[in-house]
């Protein structure tokens, strides 16, 4: 099998991840409800991934970086701390339906601005002139289908400048771009644990520099007898039994990446994208997006002129090749970029991929096309 679907999530991972989730599993019980070892073990886990996490992304406080279900949960909590009905809330061109069916749901009144893919100035001048009246700024770090890294540091400025809460989107940035959380001003930043970051389905974080209200509540292990959520975090967010073994998955991954060198893996992962849009630029049918600038990352997006995305797609399944079509769960990214009536075919890179295995897929393409 040739795995190139790890913007969905990270398919190989690291054999310390398996074994940290391993370890976990028969050692560490549920954190924070007992002084016996194995509670005791897990509660040291969860500890473990906040400080891995925080000296990773140079982020001030690990208590403040909250565990959750995933990126999506992530950014409900952070939408839902800053946004009420009515609000203004800026957005880019290429947010995923995790940031825009929350700002719905909350009854947002949404301006979307830089629609035009891979072009840095236009996204930073069109922030600057919607900010002013805005309540909350949402911008993701890197588009999920296009493999587009988002100006997220001059927007951070601007937001700053301005004083418009800004939350940050880094599902697909977390674990292969720099993100400097000294550098790069944000109330919040969203980050899933399955991708890049190389851990488990089922995980991610939140980290808060803004206040925070719950979307759960129930039991924290603590101050029982309160009956709102602690005032405090991370247990103001973690209503019941934190995920242990996602969390040891989580500091294996971060360590791994430290270890191999996250700028390696970037430049690997972007070297795999370069060498596979050399491969196909020379088939007329074949449509591309793709930037000349640093601006991209490794993810290749692409459309065939008289095929379907998803027979496409289909087709490299059969010969074993994982890629993913369609809309990405990102319409309004589509809808920026002229393709919402096709979709595109994504490839995208992981540390683990090799060239071999992307002149073999281009080769199976092309004969596919």
């Amino acid at each position: 099998m040739i795995y190139l679907d790890s913007a969905a999530t990270s398919f190989q991972k690291p054999p310390s991840v398996l074994q940290a989730v391993e370890n976990t599993l028969r050692h560490a019980a549920s954190p924070g409800r007992g002084a016996y070892g194995a509670a005791m073990r897990a509660a040291a886990t969860m500890l473990q991934m906040r400080e891995d996490a925080a000296e990773f992304f140079r982020f001030p406080d690990p208590e403040r970086i909250v565990m959750t279900m995933n990126a999506t949960h992530a950014l409900n909590l952070a939408i839902r701390s800053l946004i009420s009905p009515g609000d203004r809330v800026v957005i880019s061109g290429f947010e995923h339906n995790a940031v825009l069916r929350p700002l719905y749901a909350a009854g947002a009144e949404i301006i979307v601005v830089g629609r035009k893919l891979f072009d840095s100035s236009d996204l930073v001048a069109e922030f600057r002139k919607a900010l002013g009246g805005a309540k909350a700024a949402v911008c993701t770090h890197v588009s999920n289908v296009f493999g587009y890294i988002l100006p997220i540091d001059e927007i951070s400025k601007l937001c700053e400048k301005q004083g418009v809460p800004l939350i940050i989107d880094a599902s697909q940035s977390a674990g292969v771009l720099d993100l400097d959380c000294r550098q790069i001003k944000a109330d919040f930043f969203a980050m899933p644990g399955h991708k890049s970051l190389l851990g488990v389905p089922g995980s991610g974080i939140l980290l808060c520099n803004g206040d925070v209200s719950p979307l759960l509540y129930g039991g924290s292990g603590g101050d029982s007898i309160n009956r709102d959520m602690p005032a405090y975090l991370p247990d103001r967010l973690e209503a019941g039994t934190q995920n242990a073994p996602a969390a040891a998955a989580m500091s294996a991954g971060i360590r791994y990446i430290r270890k191999v060198g996250r700028a390696v893996i970037e430049e690997h992962e972007k070297e795999l994208m370069r060498h596979m849009s050399l491969l196909l630029q020379k088939q007329d049918e074949i449509e591309q997006f793709v930037s000349s600038e640093k601006n991209a990352s490794g993810v290749l997006s692409f459309r065939a002129r008289n095929r379907d995305c998803e027979e496409i797609a289909e087709r490299l399944g059969e010969q074993g090749i994982c890629v993913r079509s369609g809309l990405h769960c990102a319409p309004l990214a589509h809808e920026s970029a002229g393709t919402l009536k096709t979709g595109t075919v994504r490839m995208s890179f992981s540390p683990f991929n090799t060239h071999a295995e992307v002149e073999k897929t281009a080769s199976k393409l092309i004969k596919i096309i």
